[in-house]
C-alpha cells in the first residue's frame, strides 16, 4: 500500500476537493491531526465573529485587522447583530458577524491563525460556548469540504444558529458570485433562504434576541425602531435655503437648541455649500468655519444623547470634526471628490453616510449627468459602486448609510421615481449585496427645487408642506432617516407615519 493510502485509511481523514482545486495537495501536520489539505493561489473563505467580553466593538476592529495582517484579505462584511447568548445563556449579550474574504493560507493554517488572533486577544479555553472577547469560526472555505480531528468545513452547526445565519444570508444572499464561492446546495438541503427561514428569516430580526444594529458614538442603533429626523444646520453664506443665516455662533447655537427642543435626533454640520453651482473652498476655510461651532455645540447641556454628523467631502475635515467629537460623516461625494476619504473613514471608525451625486456640485446638473434609462436602477448600482470601493478600503458594510441623492444629479421626474422606488432601489442593492441593501437608508428632500417646481414654489423656506410630504412618502416606501430643515413639522409627520408603520406591523 503506498504512504498516500496508508496515511488516509490510518488516519481516516478526509478533504473533499471541487472544480480546479482538485489537482492541489500538500500534507500538514499538527499535534492532534494529519490531514491533507487544499492549496491554491487564493482561496474565498467565510469567516464569522462574536464577542461578548470587554469592549465587543473594539475586539472586533481588533480582530479584523490582525486577520488583515496575517494575510486574510476582507472583500465583504455582513451586517452587525445583537444577539441572546445560546447555550450557555447567563452571560452577557453578543455582537455577531461574519465576512467574505480570500486568503493564500490552508485551511489549518487559516485555523492556526484565528485561534492565535483569539489567544492573543485574551480568549481561554474557559466554558464551552462561555464568554469570550473575541470567537473566529471558519465557516466555509472555497467550495471544499474538510473533516479532520480539529476542523469540520463547513462548519458543522451553521443551520441551528440564528446569529450564524442572518450574517451568512447578509453575505451570500444575493445571486452574484455564485459560481466562485460555496457549494452551498451541497451543505443544505434546503438552500441558503430556505435555510434561513426554518429559523424565522427576516421577520426575526429585531425580536427572538436577535437584532441588526449600527455602531455609532459608543452604543448600537436600532434604526428599525423608529425613523430618525436629522436637522440640517448650514454654518454657509451661501447655502440655496438658509445660506447666511446660522454662520454667526450666537445664531447657530441657538439654531441648535431650538432643533433639539422640537425633537431632533440628529445635528447634520455643514460649512460647505453643495448646491447646484456652489463654489467649492477650501480645507481650510471650511475647517476654520467648522471646528469653533462643532465645540460650542459639544458644551451645550441638552446636545446628551443626540449625534453630530459633519456634511463634508474632504477628508481632512472629516478626520478633524471626528477628533473634536462629531460621531458620523456625510459625503455627499461617497469618497469621489477627495481620494483620501474612505481610506480616513476606514481607520476613523465612525458611521459613513455615502450618498449618489454625479460629477460635483457645480457640475451635476449638467445635461450628462442628468440622463438615466431607469433612474432607480441606475442609482441603486452607482451608489453599491461607492459602496463598494468604502468596503474594500476598510469600511464595513455595518458601518454604512445609504442616501441615493434626492436632488443631485437628477431631474424633477427622477426624483420622484427615487421617492416612489426606495423598495425597488434597495432590491436593486440586494442584487449585489443583500447585506449592504438592509443599511440604514438616508432621503433629504427638505426645500429641494423639484418641490418648488411642482408646488409653485420659487422660494425655499415656503417648500416645507411639500417637504413633509415627500418625509411622508420616504418613511412609508422604507427610510429610516430624513433629513429636513423644518424639524418640528417633519417631527410630526414622523410620528404619524412611524404609529401607520408600528401598526401594519413593522419588520
Amino acid at each position: 500500500m503506498s504512504v498516500f493510502k496508508q496515511l488516509i485509511a490510518s488516519r481516516l481523514v478526509r478533504t473533499h476537493v471541487c472544480g480546479s482545486y482538485r489537482a492541489s495537495f500538500s500534507l500538514f501536520h499538527s499535534s492532534s491531526d494529519t490531514s491533507i489539505q487544499v492549496h491554491s493561489p487564493e482561496q474565498e473563505v467565510v469567516i464569522a465573529l462574536g464577542s461578548n467580553v470587554g469592549n465587543r466593538l473594539n475586539n472586533f476592529n481588533e480582530a479584523l485587522s490582525q486577520m488583515k495582517k496575517s494575510g486574510i484579505e476582507i472583500t465583504r462584511h455582513a451586517c452587525l447583530y445583537e444577539t441572546e447568548p445560546a447555550y450557555v445563556t447567563d452571560q452577557p449579550l453578543f455582537l455577531n458577524s461574519a465576512v467574505r474574504a480570500t486568503t493564500k493560507l490552508g485551511p489549518h493554517e487559516l485555523l492556526s491563525i484565528l485561534k492565535k488572533i483569539e489567544k492573543e486577544m485574551g480568549r481561554t479555553k474557559g466554558l464551552r460556548y462561555g464568554p469570550r472577547p473575541i470567537d473566529l469560526d471558519i465557516l466555509f472555505y472555497g467550495k471544499c469540504k474538510v473533516n479532520s480531528d480539529i476542523l469540520t468545513v463547513p462548519h458543522e452547526r451553521i443551520f441551528e444558529r440564528p446569529f450564524v445565519m442572518a450574517p451568512l444570508v447578509d453575505l451570500l444572499g444575493s445571486d452574484v458570485d455564485n459560481d466562485t464561492v460555496l457549494c452551498w446546495h451541497s451543505f443544505s438541503k434546503n438552500g441558503l433562504f430556505g435555510s434561513w427561514e426554518t429559523l424565522g428569516g427576516e421577520s426575526s430580526i429585531g425580536k427572538d434576541g436577535l437584532r441588526r444594529v449600527l455602531p455609532v458614538n459608543d452604543r448600537l442603533w436600532d434604526w428599525s425602531k423608529k425613523t430618525s429626523v436629522m436637522g440640517i444646520l448650514n454654518i454657509t453664506p451661501d447655502s440655496f435655503s438658509d445660506g447666511g443665516k446660522f454662520d454667526s455662533m450666537g445664531s447657530a447655537l441657538s439654531r441648535v437648541q431650538t432643533m433639539i427642543s422640537e425633537g431632533v435626533d440628529i445635528i447634520d454640520l455643514g460649512a460647505q455649500s453643495t448646491r447646484p453651482m456652489a463654489t467649492k473652498i477650501s480645507v481650510e476655510e471650511e475647517l476654520d468655519r467648522l471646528i469653533p461651532v462643532l465645540e460650542k455645540i459639544l458644551e451645550l447641556p441638552e446636545i446628551e444623547g443626540k449625534l453630530l454628523s459633519v456634511d463634508t467631502f474632504y477628508s481632512e475635515v472629516a478626520s478633524e470634526a471626528i477628533k473634536k467629537g462629531a460621531h458620523m460623516v456625510n459625503d455627499v461625494s461617497g469618497g469621489m471628490l477627495d481620494s483620501d476619504m474612505l481610506h480616513v473613514v476606514a481607520d476613523l471608525n465612525v458611521p459613513y453616510i455615502t450618498m449618489h451625486m454625479r460629477g460635483d456640485p457645480s457640475t451635476m446638473q449638467n445635461s450628462e449627468n442628468l440622463k438615466y434609462d431607469d433612474v432607480v436602477k441606475e442609482v441603486g448600482e452607482e451608489l453599491y459602486e461607492r459602496v463598494r470601493n468604502a468596503e474594500l478600503c476598510g469600511v464595513p458594510a455595518w458601518r454604512m448609510v445609504l442616501d441615493p441623492g434626492i436632488g443631485f444629479s437628477k431631474k424633477t421626474e427622477d426624483n420622484l421615481e427615487i421617492l416612489m422606488g426606495l423598495k425597488r432601489f434597495r432590491s436593486e442593492i440586494g442584487q449585489k449585496s443583500l447585506g449592504v441593501s438592509r443599511a440604514p437608508l438616508l432621503i433629504g428632500p427638505s426645500r429641494k427645487r423639484f418641490l418648488g417646481e411642482i408646488c409653485g414654489r420659487p422660494s425655499a423656506v415656503e417648500r416645507d408642506p411639500g417637504t413633509v410630504a415627500a418625509v411622508t412618502s420616504a418613511i412609508l416606501g422604507g427610510a429610516n432617516i430624513v433629513r429636513v430643515h423644518n424639524i418640528g413639522h417633519n417631527v410630526d409627520a414622523v410620528k404619524l407615519c412611524d404609529s401607520m408603520l408600528d401598526r401594519a406591523g413593522r419588520s
